[in-house]
């Protein structure tokens, strides 16, 4: 069905179930692979740092955000990846999915943004709108 699959997570408990059906979609194909992408946002990096004076424990939140998706992929037994990216996560998405040919990218349908709390969020939204391929949301 689909070998190269992208799946953009940001550690949020949508894109928590978003890596369990990234999972079952990559475990539909043999030999398919899972490109995990965190997008660091350069807006909340700066946050961050001033929330968090050492960088090493920036990294720590980074590290844990991805430690739950990266075990679920793991116990999979599916072949993945982990690429961190910099930019706005939207764009940044959609400009890496549409160059590197995936034939699906899956995302929750929101992220650790809670302002948005009963709509669809901004990222899942540009990368469906934008992608050049199927687009799996996950609630």
């Amino acid at each position: 069905m689909y070998k190269k699959v992208a799946l953009a997570t940001d550690g949020s408990e949508h894109s928590k179930r978003a890596a369990e059906n990234a999972i079952k979609v990559a475990k539909c194909t043999p030999n398919s692979k899972i490109e995990v992408l965190y997008v660091v946002d350069p807006d909340k990096v700066k946050s961050d740092v001033l929330s968090n004076w050492n960088s090493a424990d920036i990294e720590d939140k980074r590290k844990k955000r991805l430690k739950d998706v990266e075990r679920i992929a793991q116990q999979s037994g599916v072949s993945y990846e982990i690429k961190i990216l910099h930019g706005e996560p939207g764009s940044v998405i959609v400009d890496y999915v549409n160059k590197n040919h995936f034939e699906i990218v899956i995302i929750g349908s929101r992220g650790l943004n809670t302002l948005q709390e009963f709509v669809l969020g901004s990222v899942s939204h540009k990368v469906a709108k934008r992608a050049n391929c199927p687009v799996l949301i996950v609630k």
